[in-house]
């Protein structure tokens, strides 16, 4: 039985079977015990090592999510009945959709035709057109966000980063957060999102949809977002009239990309699989020049000056994901201008500490097998720059009194490691702790701490 079946959340939402992730929290298919129907209810399981800041963050975000989707009444976005306190957690209570995620269906049937590409994505857009309309930017279309019922009906779910018009940012200076692959040039250069944000991922989705992945993707997120800020688009090979539609939502310059008012009728006509030719006139940032795109037909090479300026406005830059482990930075060469921009003093660290196999009871020392792990991850804003850090653990005392030294050169990533082994740290005392790392230069600040807990037996008494 999954951990929390059979619970009444609230009172009144008993839970019945867990129904997978969703964003930042778990959802539950579960029974509503006043109105007597099935409804799904989203939890957040806040990591053991967060703190209470963050805890707190947390449930801003998922009462943000409700309050998000609330604002928005449309066919095509889940419905939010209530959100529900208990345990000193909020939990939202939405409309159980029957049938399986976009993501599902790509990875048991693989790529889709393009009328039904064009069927789905008409849809997302009709949903996304309503969310901007309320003040919503929804900031995570992707795939598994993309609901299919079994009665054809497309839901836009999870407003888990969404935000809302009027209303103050529930990150932290610096952060960003989403799918890497699905982010906007413009989201990982670290600029203002907007309604083009959102089209650009509804882009991604669209060639994800009739290639079977998304253009972008590269073997880690930081490689991805230079992808995306950088390199031209694959192009999409099985699209046919989605071709021009694809171009245009993934233009590197949110100007210069295609508006939901002008890719509505695109999708409408393919969907209808119907022949006519759509055309669409974008007067371009730079100039009053306008290209024609023709459903159907072969997309014009953007110009060449666009293109220039495009890579030009967007390689300079600092790139910023936020991930379960922590924040990963990526720091993109920009010649004089970057350089010109480097703000004077010394560089600022953040450390997030995670822990690998954080129990282990059994013969000591642990051995290599499945011994405790901690590993620390150090983000400087600039480079070049010297981390002195040593290990401490719970009521700050240190492991270790030797300070180490961490050095990131000039032509380095923001992001670097250092991981502690403990297959043979402790010898044969058992310790229960937390540990964490404490940073002195360049600039005094402590990490989160994580738990460490290794229980040494005798191999002839299990017991001890």
């Amino acid at each position: 039985m999954p951990t929390g079946q059979g619970r009444v959340v609230s009172g009144r939402y008993r839970l019945l079977s867990s129904l997978g992730m969703g964003g930042m929290g778990t959802v539950w298919r579960a029974y509503d015990e006043v109105l007597h129907r099935e409804v799904a209810v989203k939890e957040v399981r806040a990591p053991s090592e967060l703190t209470a800041a963050h805890v707190e963050r947390l449930n801003a975000r998922l009462e943000r999510e409700a309050w998000a989707a609330a604002r928005i009444s449309h066919h095509n976005v889940v419905t939010v009945y209530d959100v529900a306190k208990d345990g000193g957690r909020p939990w939202i209570v939405m409309e159980l959709v029957r049938g399986s995620s976009m993501a599902d269906l790509l990875g048991s049937e693989g790529a889709l035709t393009p009328r039904h590409a064009a069927h789905v994505a008409a849809d997302v857009l009709a949903a996304l057109r309503a969310a901007h309309a309320a003040g919503v930017l929804h900031r995570d279309v992707k795939p598994a966000n993309v609901l299919l019922a079994h009665d054809g009906r497309v839901v836009l779910t999870d407003f888990g980063i969404a935000t809302v018009e009027g209303t103050s940012a529930l990150t932290m200076t610096g952060e960003m957060v989403g799918s890497a692959e699905f982010l906007a040039p413009e989201r990982a250069l670290g600029g203002q999102p907007g309604p083009a944000s959102d089209l650009w991922s509804l882009g991604i989705l669209l060639y994800a949809a009739v290639e079977g992945h998304s253009p972008f993707r590269q073997t880690t997120p930081l490689i991805t977002l230079r992808a995306i800020v950088d390199d031209e688009l694959p192009p999409a090979r099985r699209a046919g009239p989605l071709g021009p539609v694809i171009e245009g939502l993934l233009r590197k310059d949110p100007a210069e990309r295609l508006t939901a008012e002008q890719v509505h009728p695109m999708l409408r006509s393919i969907r209808a699989g119907a022949a006519a030719h759509v055309t669409d006139r974008t007067s371009y940032a730079a100039g009053s020049r306008a290209t024609t795109a023709v459903v159907g037909g072969p997309v014009s090479p953007a110009p060449p000056r666009r293109r220039r300026r495009t890579a030009k406005v967007l390689g300079v830059g600092a790139v910023t994901l936020l991930l379960a482990g922590g924040a990963l930075t990526y720091k993109f060469s920009g010649g004089d201008a970057e350089k010109s921009r480097t703000p004077a003093g010394p560089a600022t660290v953040k450390v997030i500490v995670t822990g690998t196999y954080g129990y282990f009871k059994g013969s000591c020392p642990p051995g290599s097998a499945k011994s405790p792990t901690v590993t620390a991850t150090f983000t400087v804003d600039r480079t070049p720059a010297q981390v002195s850090y040593r290990w401490v653990t719970e009521r700050g005392s240190v492991t270790d009194t030797r300070w180490q030294t961490l050095t990131f050169a000039d032509s380095d990533l923001t992001t670097r490691s250092k991981t502690v082994d403990f297959s043979t740290y402790y010898g044969d005392d058992s310790v229960r702790t937390l540990i964490g790392v404490e940073v002195r230069e360049p600039t005094v600040t402590r990490s989160n701490k994580v738990p460490l807990i290794i229980e040494c037996e005798d191999p002839g008494n299990p017991e001890g």
